[in-house]
């Protein structure tokens, strides 16, 4: 091999290497894009997307010989520019541009040292020119192999780290995250121009003044990658408490719902109890005017009793008190909206439920299905919610029109909020976790299907023996 072969053969080695990198950093950005996680043509394009930014920029740099800082900088810039239509956001689109380079960087300066303690074994000795570069073009092949394992390890590790966090970042979250991938970043940087020197126009290696950093040089590329893991793991236990604090206000909020739930249906029976009390002075008053042949002074007494009676009526009736005023106060809100409501809900006969229990259920599933159905804009809205028992089980079946696309967690099998950012959003996607949480109360689940423009979700409840309802039908 001669010197020509061994320049085109480093060519073409790197082509092949740019080219499996914008395939990694493909499927990388690909796991964390919005959509199905089936094939699909849009979320291919995307992908593709990604390969070509990356590809682009470095078969440039081949012929422009750029620094590497900066193709790092075009790369993440224009995917942080296509983040929108990407259907990643644009803070996590530019922590995983970043971590991708940090990373790369990282296994960089750890193959270092690995290149030159073998580049030493396979080239020293040896006389002939063409051996050298036969023997250089394999060590060249040999460090690269070795450098893109180590860093599709490393990139896979950190990449399951990050999709157990949330990725709708502040700027404070995501200038935290970013602290190490960019001062790592900076040290190879720093480190690479250190280690290879020029002077008097000979090429100096500090390894051969310093063997020790053979060593060295590897485990401070490791600490820098122990403490990129370190902040993301320690980012997922904060996410994890404010979760934690979160449902913790949420289950006060649904506490607090179904106690105002019981006054009112305290308040409701004891209006119905006092109309009771009174009906025989409203029977003897009618009698009097009847008597006394006072008959238009009697069906005005009359319309005035039936419209007072009319406070206390129910225009949905599901069987248990507690339950009644939730249906009815949703349906109530939906007709606000515009929202066509429709209910089949019975209570289940047995008295191994709880009413609270199913209260909590049903107030989440129809508070869920009345905001997805309030950010439609077509006129076609509708909710229902139905129930049936059969022998030990009871389902309940909620089913509402939506408009967007769903989103279902990898984890727990949840549609991921799409509210918006921040808190609400983050409050909504809690509200099916509640219902299955509930759910597993009663060794029971819950299963949700999307079709078209259709969102339901069935939950299953199974008798328990040990479970005696607080509220008598």
């Amino acid at each position: 091999m001669n010197e020509t072969n061994f320049t085109l053969f480093q060519n073409i080695v790197e082509g092949i290497e740019i080219i499996i990198y914008a395939c990694i950093l493909a499927a990388f950005f690909r796991s964390f894009m919005a959509g199905k996680k089936e094939w699909n043509p849009q979320k291919s394009i995307r992908t593709l997307i990604v390969f070509l930014s990356y590809a682009a920029v470095y078969f440039i740099n081949i012929a422009a010989d750029l620094d590497g800082w900066v193709c790092m900088v075009i790369v993440t810039a224009l995917l942080a520019a296509a983040s929108r239509y990407l259907g990643i956001d644009r803070k996590p689109a530019l922590l995983f541009g970043i971590l991708f380079f940090c990373i790369r960087n990282l296994s960089s300066l750890a193959m270092a040292s690995v290149n030159f303690y073998i580049g030493r074994r396979f080239v020293q000795g040896e006389e002939s020119i063409e051996k050298i570069l036969w023997n250089a073009a394999l060590n060249f092949c040999l460090v690269e192999l070795l450098q893109l394992i180590l860093f599709s390890a490393l990139l896979y590790i950190a990449g399951s780290r990050l999709k157990k966090c949330r990725m709708e970042l502040h700027t404070r979250e995501l200038c935290y995250l970013l602290l190490t991938p960019l001062t790592g970043i900076l040290f190879v940087n720093v480190i690479f121009r250190i280690l290879l020197m020029v002077s008097e126009n000979r090429v100096i290696q500090l390894y051969e003044q310093h063997p020790a950093l053979i060593g060295i040089v590897p485990v401070v590329a490791a600490l820098f990658y122990a403490g990129i893991l370190v902040t993301i793991v320690s980012y997922q236990k904060m996410v994890g408490l404010q979760e934690e604090k979160k449902k913790y206000f949420v289950e006060q909020q649904q506490v607090h719902a179904i106690q105002e739930r019981m006054e009112e249906v305290e308040q409701f029976y004891d209006g119905i109890r006092r109309m009771k009390h009174e009906m025989r002075n409203h029977l003897t008053n009618i009698k009097g005017l009847y008597e006394s042949g006072n008959f238009g002074e009697m069906d005005q007494y009359i319309t005035r009793m039936d419209k007072s009676m009319n406070v206390f009526e129910l225009a949905i009736k599901t069987g248990n008190p507690v339950t009644d005023v939730i249906v009815n106060d949703r349906q109530k809100a939906a007709e606000k909206q515009g929202i066509q409501f429709q209910s089949g809900f019975i209570y289940p006969k047995s008295e191994r439920y709880n009413a609270y229990d199913i209260g909590i259920i049903i107030n989440n599933l129809l508070q869920n299905a009345l905001e997805a159905c309030g950010r439609m804009n077509t006129v076609n809205r509708y909710i229902s919610i139905a129930s049936r028992q059969k022998k030990k089980f009871f389902l309940i079946e909620v089913r509402n029109s939506f408009e967007g696309e769903i989103v279902m967690d990898a984890d727990t099998n949840l549609p991921i909020s799409t509210k918006g950012n921040g808190a609400s959003g983050s409050l909504h996607g809690i509200g099916l976790s509640n219902v299955k949480r509930e759910a597993e109360k009663y060794m029971g689940d819950l299963d949700i299907k999307v079709k078209k423009n259709e969102f339901s979700v069935t939950v299953l409840l199974q008798e328990r023996p040990t479970i005696k309802s607080q509220v008598d039908n």
